[in-house]
């Protein structure tokens, strides 16, 4: 399909401010009309969520929740939902008061451009706890939006949670969820493959479908009309997401920040029926440690590296692809850590549903560590314009060991990632010793 033109109206101006159901007659068969966006949104997640459970479990003595709307458009939504209708209190929110400019902040929610939200949950940059603030002084809940309020930061008192966990949490917590619990559980979920397998351990677990798709809804999409659209197997209702801390369901078929926060409230009053008055909360730590001792850990993040050479960042994916995607790789010895390349693929996807073809979706470098657990790295090229190119470089291991699961995400990939590098030579090739942004 492609547009290939379009029409416009010349009219009288439309006043967004006027009320409810206010009507303009453009021509005789076009009718603007003014609606409440903020109800039908409330609507949706009321069909999702228990309000009155939530409203509960929020009132209880040590739980707290800050949220920060980043002057994006989902401030005055958080408002509406948090404050105005579970009863949290005002203080509850921060820079929920939408900008054109967004404050002259970047409405990016992740552990660099979050960082107010961040240093209130005890967090240092890199997602580790502080260990100079008091865990007691922390809010239990802390969550953000991005500048359209479609993505979302999860973090608990002291703990950073990845949006690949909170993707497998969510999946593996689905009975707190009403909108999931109500139909037997979930039918499908699906991840774009740059996020961590977290999400495919639980759902093979748990015994539901689970896709591994590119980067993008669309895919995602497919998957949700399935039934639908293609007469073809139900997923819904379905859990989906994307390493770029974006999380969605079937309710809406996008992304939604607020969706995910009202979730991860759910799992947190459920954990906590049983916690009687007076006694401390089971918190974000708690659930997301007890599930890793279930499941293993997934350590995972991503280095950004920003404004590189458009030659020279080709020349980086050509290195992967002629010596190791199509070269062979089981002639590489182990570095000095004991990690060892084990393969290399380049990432393409069969449509289960349409049976269209993606090809060149990420080129992904296998290793496996000295205690046979496997690791990974993938490796994407954006934006080779004029302004240069963004590599994009997620590193992810896989540590069944609980007592190495306390184990800080930079530290545990820190072998990981210097074995990577030298692999593909990225500072030979780009210049660059470090990445602009890791998250």
């Amino acid at each position: 399909l492609a547009i290939s033109s379009y029409k416009t109206i010349e009219s009288d101006d439309i006043d967004l401010t006027a009320p409810v159901g206010t009507q303009y007659q453009l021509t005789p068969t076009s009718t603007v009309t003014i609606i409440d966006p903020f109800k039908n949104y409330l609507d949706a997640l009321k069909s999702c969520f228990d309000f009155e459970k939530l409203k509960e479990f929020g009132a209880r003595d040590g739980f707290s929740i800050v949220f920060d709307g980043m002057h994006g458009a989902g401030g005055e939504f958080a408002k509406r939902v948090l404050v105005e209708e579970l009863g949290l209190p005002q203080s509850s929110l921060m820079r929920c008061n939408p900008l054109p400019d967004f404050g002259k902040c970047h409405p990016d929610p992740n552990l660099t451009y979050a960082s107010e939200l961040v240093k209130k949950m005890g967090l240092i940059p890199d997602g580790s706890a502080d260990p100079s603030v008091d865990p007691s002084t922390i809010p239990a809940l802390g969550a953000a939006n991005d500048g359209d309020g479609d993505r979302n930061l999860i973090a608990g008192a002291g703990f950073f949670v990845t949006p690949s966990d909170s993707m497998a949490l969510i999946c593996d917590n689905w009975e707190a969820i009403p909108q999931f619990a109500s139909s037997g559980g979930l039918k499908g979920v699906a991840r774009s493959m740059p996020s961590s397998a977290a999400l495919d351990v639980v759902a093979k677990s748990r015994g539901i479908p689970y896709f591994v798709t590119p980067t993008g809804w669309k895919f995602f999409g497919n998957l949700m009309s399935s039934k639908e659209s293609f007469d073809g197997v139900d997923y819904t209702p379905f859990l989906c997401g994307e390493e770029s801390f974006g999380t969605g369901s079937d309710h809406v078929r996008e992304k939604d920040g607020l969706w995910a926060v009202l979730a991860w409230m759910s799992i947190l009053s459920k954990a906590n029926e049983g916690v009687a008055a007076g006694e401390p909360l089971v918190g974000v730590k708690d659930i997301v440690t007890k599930h890793w001792a279930k499941y293993g850990r997934h350590f995972y993040c991503r280095y950004d590296y920003e404004g590189v050479d458009s030659d020279a960042a080709n020349q980086v994916m050509d290195i992967i692809r002629n010596s190791f995607v199509n070269g062979d790789t089981s002639t590489i010895e182990a570095g000095e850590s004991g990690i060892k390349l084990v393969d290399a693929v380049e990432f393409s996807y069969t449509d289960p549903v349409d049976g269209s073809k993606t090809s060149k979706q990420g080129l992904i470098l296998n290793f496996q560590f000295p205690s046979g657990d496997p690791a990974r790295v993938v490796f994407r090229l954006s934006g080779t314009g004029s302004a240069g190119a963004t590599i994009r470089m997620y590193l992810e291991r896989y540590e069944k060991d609980s007592s190495k699961h306390d184990m800080s995400a930079p530290a545990a990939l820190k072998d990981l990632a210097e074995e990577a590098l030298k692999l593909v030579q990225m500072e030979k090739t780009t210049g660059r010793e470090v990445p602009t942004v890791i998250t």
